[in-house]
């Protein structure tokens, strides 16, 4: 089975959070179930940069403004068609935004670009390569499904993954007539939204399957709550509405062989996390003590519930556990977690940015991690825990309910439990959670237990593999159909 992959990002090569994992972990778990995913990005200065023969695929005199050509390439381990288009992706900064965060203007031009392309490989413009079905992923890749839909690919079988509803690619009704589709696109069934043009919208429009990547989740998005203007859409299509959540590279996210921690250990050697912990402690400021560890890796924004979490950092240092922190973000949040790390010298430790050693060393040696968010379509880092015996702490939504067991006495008792959920989402519920986490940490042996039940749950991309290769088959016996 042909499926080709449209994404704004994929790992290893340009990330900017989850989405980037997903794209790249996928293809390699779906080549041993008889499905062959090549996937289309955009050629991004790092990633034009990773590889040095260029042979075009397909050659474009003019294609949003300029001339741009399709590579076919394998790198990484992965089969890639690198839209090659210096107008639109050559440039300084992130993929979507300038290097003061701001977004680009022509990200509408950009990403339309990018799914003409994809389209245009659905009908064929490669010679040699025809996919059975194409896989969209976020509002970036959406509108592919549209070009599909008012093209010449219009009967093969389209799907997008949402990965966070929350951005949708809405832009002025003025960008309409660039984009090159048809007159009759224009309308409430097409690509218009709320008298404008949304990518997102379309494509969920023009999809013949929607997953997102928890079920929680695709059920939460049908609400008002949850939904971001598009829930009565979301409904009209809730037939053809699928949760699947994500997996982990288990190869990358292995304590037994990590080589960013001090020492590798395993649920049988847990004691040996300590050497982990120590140097946790030593990186943060930390006192060295025996209390509990809880870790933060997360984007300092209100999605992920830093505020409510800031808001509560006093709270947390009085029941006696300890908390470290890597994100950055907002400003606001920022300040105030640094200003409460110089309040509690050697109880609160802050690194503001990125560093995926360090994010690898927490989850080895914190006891904890912490993951309050508003809303979470799936989230990694608490699959990352779970695996790492870092147990997690997490609001009761999305894939974090789907994918952590609260240790509530039943779980408890019949040896389950792999984390503690709480709700509703505010600072005095959090504070309970930590309290709760406190306490079962005193315990050495229902600790353990915990850490070592967590650390069996299957958090690799097999069983959701599976999941994929069902829904394309399912497509496919639409098609025939």
């Amino acid at each position: 089975m042909q499926v080709l992959s449209v994404t704004p990002e994929i790992f290893p090569l340009i990330k900017t959070g989850g989405l980037a994992d997903v794209t790249g972990a996928l293809p390699l778990a779906l080549a041993g179930k008889g499905v062959a995913m090549r996937t289309l990005i955009p050629g991004y200065p790092q990633v034009m940069d990773a590889f040095k023969k260029k042979k075009a695929a397909h050659q474009y005199p003019l294609l949003q403004g300029a001339k741009a050509s399709v590579q076919a390439v394998e790198l990484a381990g992965l089969d890639l068609f690198v839209l090659d288009a210096p107008h639109l992706f050559d440039r300084p900064g992130g993929p979507y935004g300038d290097a003061s965060g701001g977004d680009w203007p022509d990200n509408w031009r950009r990403f339309a670009a990018l799914s003409q392309v994809g389209a245009d490989i659905a009908a064929g413009a490669i010679s040699g390569y025809m996919p059975d079905i194409v896989h969209a992923h976020d509002w970036q890749s959406a509108m592919t499904l549209a070009y599909m839909r008012y093209g010449q690919a219009v009967g093969t079988p389209s799907m997008i993954t949402v990965h966070n509803l929350a951005f949708q690619g809405q832009f002025g009704a003025g960008i309409f007539g660039e984009l090159g589709l048809p007159a009759v696109a224009m309308a409430l069934d097409g690509v218009e939204y709320y008298g404008g043009v949304g990518f997102l919208k379309a494509g969920l429009q023009a999809a013949w399957a929607i997953t997102t990547v928890s079920p929680t989740y695709a059920q939460e998005i049908r609400s008002a709550e949850f939904g971001m203007g598009l829930d009565g859409l979301i409904n009209m299509r809730s037939r053809d509405l699928y949760g699947i959540v994500n997996g982990i590279d288990t190869d990358i996210w292995n304590p037994a062989t990590d080589k960013h921690l001090a020492v590798n250990y395993t649920a049988r050697t847990l004691k040996d996390r300590r050497s982990n912990r120590m140097a946790v402690e030593e990186r943060f400021g930390l006192d060295r003590d025996d209390s509990p560890i809880a870790c933060v890796v997360s984007r300092l924004t209100w999605q992920k519930g830093m505020d409510i979490l800031a808001a509560v950092v006093d709270g947390i240092v009085a029941t006696g556990a300890r908390l470290v922190i890597l994100g950055s973000g907002d400003a606001g949040l920022e300040g105030s977690l640094l200003a409460a790390a110089a309040r509690h010298r050697g109880r609160v430790g802050v690194v503001v940015g990125y560093d995926e050693g360090l994010s690898h060393m927490m989850q080895g040696g914190c006891d904890a991690i912490v993951i309050p968010s508003r809303f979470e379509p799936c989230g990694l880092t608490q699959l990352y825990g779970l695996r790492y015996g870092c147990v997690p702490i997490v609001a009761r939504t999305g894939g974090l309910a789907d994918t952590v067991i609260d240790a509530n006495e039943a779980a408890m008792s019949a040896g389950v439990a792999t984390g503690f959920q709480f709700a509703p989402n505010n600072g005095g519920a959090l504070l309970h959670a930590i309290r709760r986490l406190v306490d079962a940490h005193a315990d050495a042996g229902l600790w353990a237990s915990i850490q070592r039940q967590g650390m069996k749950a299957d958090v690799s991309w097999d069983r959701s593999a599976e999941k994929y290769v069902e829904l394309y088959r399912l497509l496919l016996s639409k098609r025939a159909a």
